[in-house]
C-alpha cells in the first residue's frame, strides 16, 4: 500500500523589518498590520504584505509583548490562524513560495516572541495538512 505524498515543509525564515534583506530570503512577506516606521517599500524588498494575517489590534494591545502573556497569546492567535479563512491565506503563502524559501518579515523588537513566530508554526501545520 502506498502512502500519499506529503508536501515538504518549506524553509520558513523570520527576519526583522529593520534588518537588511538577505540574498536568499526567497518570497518575502510582511506580516504586520501596520507598516514599519522609517522603512521604505524599496528597502524592505517585499513580495507581499499579508496584513490580514496579522493579529487584531486588541489582541496585540492585550499582549503588549509581556513575556508572561506569550503562551496565551500564542494559543489564542494560533487558534485564530487555524480558522478556515486564515488557513486559506496561509495556503496561498505556501503556494507563492512554491517550495522555496518563505521569509516572514516583522517589526517587533523581540525576535522569539512575536506574531511571525506563531504564523510560522501555523504555516508548518498547513504544509503538513497538504
Amino acid at each position: 500500500m502506498t502512502r500519499p505524498a506529503h508536501r515538504a515543509v518549506p524553509d520558513i525564515r523570520l527576519r526583522r523589518a529593520y534588518d537588511d534583506p538577505g540574498a536568499n530570503d526567497g518570497y518575502r512577506v510582511l506580516v504586520d498590520r501596520y507598516w514599519p516606521r522609517g522603512r521604505s517599500r524599496v528597502a524592505l524588498k517585499l513580495d507581499e504584505w499579508a496584513r490580514e494575517l496579522a493579529p487584531e489590534a486588541a489582541l496585540i494591545q492585550w499582549f503588549g509583548h509581556k513575556p508572561e502573556r506569550w503562551d496565551e497569546f500564542r494559543q489564542r492567535y494560533g487558534a485564530w490562524l487555524d480558522e478556515p479563512a486564515q488557513r486559506q491565506q496561509l495556503a496561498g503563502l505556501l503556494r507563492a513560495a512554491d517550495g522555496g524559501v518563505l521569509t516572514l518579515v516583522y517589526g517587533a523588537r523581540n525576535e522569539t516572541r512575536n506574531q511571525a513566530v506563531v504564523i510560522r508554526e501555523a504555516l508548518i501545520r498547513a504544509a503538513e495538512r497538504q
